[in-house]
């Protein structure tokens, strides 16, 4: 089983809850937001969230004389940071969904939304 010290073997548990997830992650969340405010596709989100991550890694090893090149702890960082950047642009796409289109869709809960229930049948439909 891979252990924390195995993946982050240079860095304290303190500075990599500072470093990726408290800063990183705050960063990934504004960018993931601001990737579903423009209406770009969630593979834009992976891309910005692998170039964070590649920041983050060098923001631990400018700081903390962390591993620059460590394959085991980048795949971490970026997990941790994909992870904010999807709950945040999936909270803002429902978000948009719902403001943008109120009279068809309403919010079902922080992540979704659903078509309006009280939509009369007619309307629900195609126009062809």
């Amino acid at each position: 089983m891979i252990e924390f010290v195995d993946i982050y073997a240079d860095e304290s548990p303190l500075q990599v809850a500072l470093v990726t997830v408290l800063i990183g992650g705050g960063a990934a969340w504004l960018a993931g937001r601001a990737i579903a405010q423009t209406w770009r596709p969630f593979w834009h989100v992976v891309l910005y969230m692998a170039l964070l991550a590649a920041a983050v890694r060098f923001v631990h090893f400018a700081l903390f004389d962390g591993g620059l090149l460590a394959p085991a702890s980048y795949a971490a960082d970026t997990l941790v940071l994909l992870i904010c950047g999807a709950l945040s642009w999936q909270a803002a796409r429902a978000a948009q969904m719902a403001t943008q289109y109120y009279w068809l869709y309403e919010r079902s809960s922080p992540l979704t939304w659903r078509r309006r229930q009280d939509i009369p049948a007619e309307n629900q439909g195609n126009a062809g």
